[in-house]
């Protein structure tokens, strides 16, 4: 590849890089700000993260469509094939973080605060929101920083993560029991929690797809 074309290329790459990591920022914000909106009853920011969230799918769709031109046109190769292919898997992970956000913005917009104050739960739920949002900031973290030990680490906190969800799940089904009349409210946190699961696997993928940047090598898992 010439000089000039070659310098070109790079800081088209270096776009990809940028772009993909000021995605996986907003998504991470998203999930800040749709925990806020859960914890403080605030509408009005659950209603921007819903707002907001066509915004990053447009920019997943900027991102695919950078990749397959890199592809077609420059016809990459080795490392620089890896970076494309990684930057092609980690937008939908970070898409659909963003989407699961917008999901528990979207609960907490029909949510029956008078029986939300009574639940003895929400606490956990507070802390498996900060857990799981430590994971994809550190994720996205990795992959700027290409650091294969922090991808690591993101990846055994998903023990923790499913750990939160099983105990969670648990004390809200024992709430059920006690108070029936209260379960279709206690049903909607269940999917939040079940959510923030979601969003620690999407984490985890990120993390392997740093993994597989580095080294070329990547584990599959399936994200349901």
């Amino acid at each position: 590849m010439p000089t000039s074309n070659r310098k070109v290329y790079d800081e088209e790459l270096l776009q990809l890089d940028s772009m993909l990591a000021r995605m996986g920022h907003a998504a991470g914000n998203a999930i800040q700000n749709a925990m806020r909106a859960l914890k403080e009853g605030d509408l009005e920011q659950a209603r921007s993260v819903v707002a907001r969230d066509s915004e990053i799918n447009a920019v997943e769709h900027d991102i695919e469509h950078r990749c397959l031109t890199l592809i077609l046109r420059q016809q990459p190769v080795a490392t620089d094939l890896r970076k494309v292919t990684t930057a092609m898997k980690m937008v939908t992970d970070i898409e659909r973080i963003a989407d699961q956000a917008s999901d528990i913005a979207e609960i907490v917009l029909h949510l029956n605060y008078n029986v939300v104050h009574t639940f003895n739960f929400m606490d956990d739920i507070y802390k498996m929101g900060e857990l799981v949002l430590g994971m994809v900031k550190q994720a996205i973290g990795a992959y700027v920083q290409v650091d294969l030990p922090s991808a690591a680490e993101v990846i055994a906190r998903d023990d923790k993560a499913d750990r939160a969800f099983t105990r969670i799940s648990g004390e809200i089904a024992q709430f059920i029991a006690a108070h029936p009349a209260d379960a279709e409210t206690a049903l909607d946190l269940f999917m939040v929690t079940k959510y923030l699961e979601r969003l620690g696997d999407h984490a985890v993928n990120v993390a392997e797809w740093v993994e597989f940047l580095k080294t070329g090598v990547h584990k599959s898992r399936k994200i349901v």
